[in-house]
């Protein structure tokens, strides 16, 4: 059984639940869902609905009770830890609300922590000149070159989370999953964040999967799911119509 050729991403029967004492706190309870390559989709709801839960288990930074995760025609959630550790280091970006940055590290330090985790030492010193410079085109690419050796105590919140755009860039993936990537910042910083990842799926073709609970963001993706107490309303919004109003939207959640 193999996905659809046009989706990146899927969930198949999703189920997760959480334990407190001897009392099972169900948090998914059926999720089927699927990602269409070169998309921007996004999955809202409020605090609690499970949204944050089920980035986590597609990321494979947790795994399901019971269903399954496909990616690119392969199902990865069964996969052993260290095959999960490298479709996650290898083949996704991800972007956190807190931004997770080292705070001793550079900026530029920063967006070169993955080439470090991914390589031995000897492999990283071999290759350290063309990741520099790779490091440095990701950080151009969000507009903060100049700040390549500031750390994050020398930075706006926005500044951050460019900062961790061009890291979840640095290993050229195929998809960036968004945990609420504006949720810090003020309605201006935040347009601007909303912009540069349109950007990047319209023109790298980056299939983006954003979380969200706000509904004015959450409507400026091609694609919308909503969830509520850990299931999804089958509410997924027509790509077509959406994008044509994708820029009236970010006008007003930047005014």
């Amino acid at each position: 059984m193999h996905s659809s050729p046009e989706l990146l991403l899927e969930a198949r029967g999703i189920r997760k639940s959480y334990h407190k004492d001897k009392i099972e706190l169900p948090i998914l309870r059926g999720i089927d869902v699927g990602f269409v390559t070169g998309e921007m989709s996004a999955l809202v709801g409020r605090s609690g609905s499970g949204k944050s839960t089920l980035m986590h288990l597609l990321a494979t930074l947790d795994q399901p009770d019971s269903g399954e995760v496909w990616f690119d025609g392969a199902r990865i959630d069964n996969q052993s830890r260290a095959r999960r550790d490298h479709y996650r280091n290898s083949q996704i970006g991800i972007i956190f609300q807190f931004y997770h940055l080292l705070p001793e590290l550079s900026a530029i330090e920063n967006v070169l922590a993955p080439a470090m985790i991914r390589r031995s030492v000897l492999g990283y010193l071999r290759d350290r000149k063309s990741l520099r410079l790779r490091a440095e085109a990701m950080l151009d690419r969000v507009g903060l070159l100049t700040r390549s050796h500031h750390q994050p105590s020398e930075m706006s919140g926005g500044e951050m989370q460019r900062v961790a755009i061009a890291r979840s860039l640095m290993s050229d993936p195929k998809l960036l999953l968004a945990d609420e990537p504006t949720g810090n910042l003020d309605t201006e910083t935040g347009a601007t964040i909303l912009s540069l990842l349109r950007e990047l799926n319209r023109e790298d073709e980056l299939t983006i999967v954003m979380i969200t609970h706000d509904d004015s963001i959450a409507e400026t993706a091609d694609r919308c799911y909503r969830m509520c107490d850990g299931l999804l309303e089958d509410n997924a919004s027509d790509a077509a119509k959406n994008s044509r109003s994708n820029s009236a939207k970010l006008e007003t959640v930047a005014a």
